[in-house]
């Protein structure tokens, strides 16, 4: 018992001096890990404080031989060869400056000096990714002026926003989004792509408002970008066939209908079609074509034909040049232009109205649906609350369905003979039916036991096929 003990104990004794030497193993390993990283970036670091310290000596250098060079000549001989190096104070004369600009310099404001490439002069179509700004009150009109500062300069334009779909189209927006990017095509000079873009609405700085109301990046300068909006062409059947129609209203001249041919249309009950052919003078009004569809359409249908209009941007550019001029924010931004809305605000013009353009009263004519016809045999069997049992009254009969019909004695005797005739013949019909069911129901007594004395043998060969194909598939699942 007591050999058993220690046997157990210096067992467990071994185990915890095990653990614990690879624990201390592991903990030096990620020692090591760790000051072979911690040497890799030293190592790291000395190698780009070697790479500063060489580039600081060749400047250095460079700097003393440039000294010994034009040590003989002067300095100003240097500066006339060598162009001004940085660190130097200069005076700058300016030729050809706006007297507005001295009238109304103003010390206390920097001065910044910047210049334009060649190319940067020119003008061109620019598009943009944009968003409106998140403190702005209201969402942006398409072509309401806004003013741009885009690096050196500031000028209005008219901004045109679309979006990118599916199909990779730029479809054209009203209004921008209230939480997403979109992009905005305006006319202004040549600027690079990923320059930032500032833009807002006024230039009054008393405005109790946030001004800035869109940011954004140019991404791309072309002479035209195409950008086109959804117009659906409406049209209702003149006449209907079977899978083919003639559809009036979408078009006004065979011209417009041959420019057309080939192109997707729809119901409103969703039943695709295509535009064939114009129809000709006597099958319908001007601007009537021929349409086949994918089932037959209802007169009651209405017929859509999807198109895509593009949409030219406007051409507009006014550079701002009121910080050269005297006077307030308000007076500055008087000599910019207006949207529509201020100008009517500012005359007391009402907003006109357009009678086209407001929502009418739907007026349709009640549909009138044919009657539905259920045969007899499903009557029969269909519940008495499903049976139909209100039917519309019948036309009262006229004089002459109640006018007594005295016939001629050749007529009677032609009309008893027909009584007869159809009287032998329906006998004949009765006697053939009541044989027919009579040969039927005895075929059935002797089928019936015909299937009787056969069915033992039936179920016995079923038992033994379905023995067997079980024993089959056992043996099948055995091998796999």
């Amino acid at each position: 018992g007591e050999g058993t003990a220690d046997a157990r104990l210096r067992e467990l004794n071994a185990l915890r001096k095990a653990a614990a030497q690879a624990k201390k193993k592991a903990d030096r390993e990620d020692e090591e890990d760790e000051t072979a990283a911690g040497k890799a970036d030293d190592e790291l670091e000395e190698e780009k404080n070697e790479f500063l310290e060489l580039a600081k000596k060749g400047l250095a250098d460079q700097a003393a031989r440039n000294r010994a060079e034009f040590a003989a000549e002067g300095e100003a001989q240097r500066l006339r060869l060598e162009g001004f190096r940085q660190g130097l104070y200069v005076r700058i004369k300016f030729e050809g400056i706006p007297a507005e600009f001295v009238k109304t310099f103003n010390p206390k404001a920097p001065v910044i000096l910047g210049g334009l490439l060649g190319h940067e002069a020119n003008l061109a179509l620019v598009q943009a990714r944009v968003k409106k700004h998140r403190w702005h009150e209201r969402v942006l009109k398409t072509h309401d002026p806004l003013v741009f500062s885009v690096g050196w300069r500031r000028f209005q334009s008219l901004p045109m926003y679309s979006i990118e779909d599916q199909n990779d189209r730029q479809r054209f927006l009203k209004y921008t989004p209230e939480h997403m990017h979109c992009h905005a095509t305006f006319y202004a000079p040549l600027i690079p792509a990923n320059t930032g873009i500032l833009a807002f609405q006024t230039l009054d700085k008393e405005l109790a408002g946030f001004r800035i109301c869109m940011t954004g990046t140019a991404l791309e300068l072309d002479d035209s970008f195409d950008v086109v909006k959804k117009l659906k062409l409406v049209g209702t059947p003149l006449k209907i066939f079977k899978n083919t129609a003639f559809i009036q209203g979408m078009f006004n001249s065979e011209l417009e209908v041959a420019k057309f041919e080939g192109a997707a249309i729809k119901t409103v009950s969703g039943i695709r079609g295509t535009i064939k052919k114009a129809a000709s003078a006597r099958e319908g009004p001007p601007g009537t074509f021929r349409a086949t569809f994918e089932d037959k359409i209802l007169m009651s249908d209405i017929v859509f034909c999807r198109t895509w209009v593009p949409v030219a941007p406007k051409k507009f550019y006014n550079p701002l040049t009121n910080l050269l001029e005297g006077g307030t924010s308000e007076e500055w931004d008087k000599g910019r232009m207006q949207t529509v809305g201020e100008l009517r605000r500012k005359l007391n013009l009402p907003t006109p109205v357009n009678n086209d353009s407001l929502y009418k009263p739907i007026e349709r004519a009640p549909r009138a649906f044919n009657k539905l016809k259920i045969p007899k045999g499903v009557q029969a069997a269909l519940p008495f609350a499903s049976k139909p049992k209100q039917r519309d009254k019948k036309a009262n009969k006229g004089y002459l369905s109640k006018r007594a019909v005295v016939m001629e004695p050749e007529e009677r005797k032609r009309t008893a003979l027909l009584q007869a005739l159809n009287t032998i013949r329906n006998e004949k019909v009765q006697k053939r039916k009541e044989a027919n069911a009579k040969r039927k129901e005895e075929y059935e007594k002797k089928q019936a036991k015909v299937d009787e004395f056969f069915d033992p043998y039936k179920k016995q060969q079923k038992r033994q096929l379905y023995r067997a194909k079980g024993k089959e598939q056992a043996r099948k699942k055995a091998r796999a």
